[in-house]
């Protein structure tokens, strides 16, 4: 059985092209990824696109991918810590 405290995320480290790591709260992550998915909408990947509603899109993001590339060179990469132990 896998331990709970393993999906307890307090922040993320994000990562976008040509910028310095910033640390985000699970709501600061939720909103980033929220504006990402509605600029790249588009660009997206089709597993991504099908969903219909962008809070789903984004829980979607957030519980089964890390990095998104929405046009060449770019990138968006995300990665869950726990600030305390």
């Amino acid at each position: 059985m896998s331990d709970s405290l393993m999906f307890n995320n307090d922040a993320y480290v994000f990562l976008e092209t040509d910028l310095p790591e910033q640390i985000f709260t699970s709501a600061e992550m939720s909103a980033k990824l929220k504006e990402i998915a509605t600029k790249f909408a588009d660009d997206l990947p089709i597993d991504v696109r099908e969903i219909t509603g962008i809070d789903e899109r984004v829980r979607y993001l957030l519980d089964t991918i890390c990095e998104l590339n929405p046009s060449p060179g770019q990138y968006f990469q995300w990665y869950a810590i726990r600030l305390e132990k």
